[in-house]
């Protein structure tokens, strides 16, 4: 990975291929290695970016507590110091926030389209928010970590998936956590769910969600509710067993998501 300064702070990227720029964003307490086995197919057609938030990657360190607006403003000035005039922002789970906050601030001229991956759409129940709070409590954290890892990695006998979850993932600290609880349940608060959210953009453009789980077929019709009020929205379902479709079955995220930007 290279280096980048961003403020105070330093920032793990990569790139690779050439054309039309593809941003690649992944959640909290996840790195470039969830995009691994996605990136040689989107690099067939397009330059392909893959940046990490400040406190992920290669570079743990990071200036004190941060938010998902930061972590917003952090890509838009990667973006100005890359002279990246227009790019569409791919996003995994709740780095969703933050790409729709960027695509809120940058506008449709130099964000034309978003992709965002594997995103709870619908507003979650207070079980979900018992959970999340239990990964804030330093007591418990690593069991309430683990309730979300056991649903997540499903019955998939997928090993980068495994490795991904056990091995990367529980990589990261308490601190960092605990800030993404705390974020996503402010989110999730304010705007009731990620669909709102999207709803509320000053300038609407063409969004799809490519998503595995939940496998719910009401989760499934909300979406499809909500695109039949909301032309712009396109969900995306996708046969896999797990959270993680980009290292699933990374050659139909890519077939999906080249779709979606032609």
């Amino acid at each position: 990975m290279k280096s980048i300064e961003i403020g105070a702070n330093t920032l793990s990227y990569d790139e690779a291929g050439e054309g039309d720029v593809l941003l690649l964003l992944s959640g909290w307490c996840q790195d470039h290695r969830l995009f691994k086995t996605l990136v040689p197919e989107l690099a067939k057609t397009h330059r392909v970016v893959r940046l990490d938030w400040r406190g992920h990657g290669e570079h743990r360190e990071h200036d004190g507590d941060f938010t998902t607006s930061e972590q917003a403003d952090d890509v838009i000035a990667f973006l100005d110091k890359m002279k990246i005039d227009k790019v569409v922002p791919v996003s995994t789970s709740h780095g969703g926030w933050a790409n729709i906050e960027i695509t809120d601030l940058l506008g449709s001229s130099r964000i034309p389209r978003s992709v965002v991956i594997d995103w709870i759409q619908t507003t979650p129940d207070e079980a979900f928010f018992s959970m999340i709070e239990h990964i804030q409590d330093r007591t418990n954290w690593e069991n309430g970590r683990g309730d979300f890892f056991n649903y997540w990695i499903g019955d998939t006998e997928n090993q980068d998936i495994i490795d991904h979850v056990n091995e990367e993932m529980a990589k990261y600290s308490f601190e960092m956590w605990a800030r993404s609880g705390h974020e996503i349940a402010k989110a999730y608060r304010k705007w009731g769910n990620p669909m709102q959210r999207m709803a509320a953009l000053q300038q609407k453009r063409p969004i799809t969600h490519i998503y595995s789980q939940p496998f719910e077929p009401e989760y499934a019709q909300a979406q499809v509710d909500f695109a039949a009020k909301n032309d712009w929205y396109k969900p995306n379902k996708l046969p896999g067993k797990t959270h993680f479709p980009t290292l699933e079955q990374p050659k139909v995220v890519a077939e999906t998501i080249r779709a979606f930007v032609k």
